[in-house]
């Protein structure tokens, strides 16, 4: 495909929806319990899959004016989608997908269609100008199904072909989506219609590629032989055609039809284990693009698109286990060797670091995650463990006003706060853009335990958002029990994490009674690196800067997508940070700082005695943490 110099590669049009997938593997759709929630819908998972394998991608479509619409198009936003022709629609409500996983054949699905935005798309919503900035043009086949899309369709195609701008059809059929089931049986793939066949003939001479899999191509051809489908769409289009083969791969013709389904170019797939095959297509048509795109030919096209169907079908999801460039090309060097990309640990890992949404630098993380510490304040004033809930929500208060007097922008500060008292605060500042940290280690346990239990129970109810701290109280001269015990619960809490998704810090200090040489860092690093534990953070004591650049060095060794390390306090005097911050400044890893009671202890302990009001508290409190923002600023601009 020529190159030519548009600002954006593909525009996708087509379905834009919420997907709820259920969790409970095996179950019926009647019996599920709990689900996950998706960005879905064809063209929105190939605007997203496009966009993570690094081509520019555009999504033209309607949402609705409500919290999903909202979270469609903040998904897209996160991965470099352009949504300005995502049209709020304020007369309609976003379009929804209920879906479950019973076994490797079966995935009911509803669609909730009636009306929705998606399907309100109009020619009147998009310029010739907008269609010829891109480079190619991606069709879906259900926005065929109803006049007024199907205007819209024919319209954008229309602009396309008058200024060189490449058209793809993915046929993309579904039965109940074109009426022919009841409304309840999303999962039916194939009805033979000769409307429906009619209905894509008249259309198919405006594209220059057409991709479907053999019922697809059955139902465009009229006809359920492969070979005959085809050459009847042949008789209509000089697309090349692109037939999806499944395990098989898939089979491209540019010409004639030939009289043996495998006499095409052929580009054989890798046979993985099947876990859902929704959202395959999509992924196949992402990578395909990619390569069709960039020029690349059509055997790595195929390549790029087997690929990336054969990891969705191994996970969960649609949109979310597209794979990024970084992870496809990671597979595509070693495919043969990996028949389970599901349990494969280097591509989960790639997975898990190459989709975050959020890049942290300069973080000024206020701590006040304490329990035990606070508890003891209060024990020693007389105050009741209750006023301690009370406290943690003044502190976000200086927390957030100390932000907005030094001016940080969004995406530098933070908190840590806990789960026992600082529950509300928690909630208050989750969406607000902050970096958030939560604990989950039993105070001062050692070895280490964990304060409320089994964290993948936990987990559940956690906003993605928030960080899962852990603090191990951990020495490399440990004895051999103690040792073995916490690096077993730090692999489970790492585990839990991968699982979820949620990111996880992992904090390290040395025991008090124990030697304090900073060369203990590096062994305790490389040692729990050694045992496959990846954390997105690390947070640790002061160092030298000999002792960074160590540190930094096992990190980039051990996993180069490490997001930062974080400078903890240790109830350091605040002028301690002075010689802190300096000898970091030249480390790139170092991200900033989360500190607590240098901020927060004196002032509490006045506070819980009676001896500040709320007002005071609040301004004492915004105060130091300026100053150590402003100490930050001082070495790092």
């Amino acid at each position: 495909m020529n190159n030519v110099n548009k600002p954006l590669d593909v525009i996708c049009l087509g379905r834009v929806a919420v997907d709820l997938y259920g969790q409970q593997i095996g179950a019926r759709l009647e019996d599920e319990t709990t689900f996950a929630k998706y960005l879905g819908g064809s063209s929105g998972n190939v605007a997203y899959g496009t966009a993570i394998q690094g081509l520019k991608s555009s999504m033209l479509a309607r949402v609705g004016d409500e919290h999903m619409g909202r979270f469609l198009r903040q998904e897209l936003e996160s991965v470099g989608v352009d949504t300005s022709h995502l049209i709020t629609d304020k007369q309609r409500l976003t379009a929804l997908v209920i879906l479950g996983i019973k076994d490797q054949d079966t995935f009911p699905l509803i669609f909730y269609r009636d009306n929705c935005a998606d399907m309100a798309i109009s020619k009147t919503d998009f310029s010739e100008e907008y269609i010829a900035s891109a480079k190619a043009l991606a069709i879906t086949g259900t926005h065929l199904s109803h006049p007024n899309t199907r205007e819209a369709v024919l319209t954008a195609l229309d602009y396309a072909g008058r200024n060189g701008v490449k058209r793809l059809l993915d046929i993309d059929y579904r039965p109940v989506l074109w009426g022919l089931t009841s409304l309840g049986d999303g999962e039916t793939r194939y009805i033979d219609s000769a409307a429906v066949t009619q209905s894509l003939q008249e259309v198919l001479h405006h594209f220059d590629v057409l991709v479907g899999t053999e019922e697809e191509f059955h139902i465009a051809g009229g006809s359920t032989d492969t070979l005959t489908a085809l050459k009847n769409v042949r008789q209509v289009s000089q697309a090349t055609l692109v037939c999806k083969r499944g395990a098989l791969g898939c089979s491209v013709f540019e010409g004639n039809i030939p009289d043996d389904l495998d006499g095409g170019l052929n580009v054989y797939g890798v046979r993985v284990e099947v876990l859902n095959v929704l959202g395959a297509g999509d992924a196949f048509m992402s990578g395909l693009l990619r390569g069709y795109i960039n020029g690349e030919g059509w055997q790595q096209a195929c390549r790029y698109a087997n690929a990336c169907g054969a990891l969705v079908v191994s996970r969960h999801g649609c949109a979310p286990a597209m794979p990024t460039k970084i992870e496809l090309d990671n597979y595509l060097s070693r495919a043969e060797s990996v028949p389970r990309p599901d349990l494969d640990e280097t591509l989960n890992h790639l997975h898990r670091v190459t989709t975050r949404k959020q890049q942290w630098d300069n973080l000024c993380i206020f701590a006040f995650d304490h329990r035990k510490q606070l508890e003891e304040m209060a024990q020693k004033c007389g105050a009741n463990y209750q006023k301690i809930t009370v406290l943690k929500q003044l502190l976000l208060q200086a927390a957030q006003q100390a932000a907005q007097q030094e001016s940080i922008a969004q995406g530098q500060a933070g908190i840590l706060a806990d789960t026992t008292y600082g529950q509300n605060a928690l909630n208050a500042i989750t969406g607000q853009g902050w970096w958030i940290g939560r604990p989950i280690e039993l105070p001062s346990s050692r070895p280490l335990q964990l304060e409320y239990g089994d964290l993948g129970s936990q987990l559940i109810s956690w906003p993605k958002e928030q960080v899962v701290k852990c603090l191990a109280f951990y020495h490399p001269n440990d004895p051999q029990d103690i040792k073995l015990q916490q690096d077993r619960k730090l692999f489970e809490v790492y585990q839990a994490c991968c699982r979820t998704g949620h990111e996880l810090l992992i904090e390290i200090i040395l025991p008090a009674d124990m030697p304090q040489q900073e060369s203990h860092y590096a062994e305790i690093l490389q040692h729990l690196y050694s045992l496959g534990i990846k954390p997105d953070w690390w947070k640790l004591p002061s160092q030298s800067q000999a002792s960074w650049q160590t540190l930094s060095a096992i990190i980039q060794q051990s996993d180069a997508y490490c997001c930062g390390i974080l400078i903890l306090g240790l109830d350091a005097p605040e002028q301690v940070f002075d010689a802190s911050f300096q000898a970091a400044k030249d480390i790139p890893l170092v991200k900033g700082f989360a500190v607590g009671r240098t901020i927060f202890g004196e002032p509490s302990a006045q506070w819980l005695a009676g001896q500040l009001d709320d007002q005071e508290l609040i301004t004492q409190v915004a105060q130091r943490y300026g100053n150590l923002i402003r100490l930050w600023k001082k070495y790092r601009s």
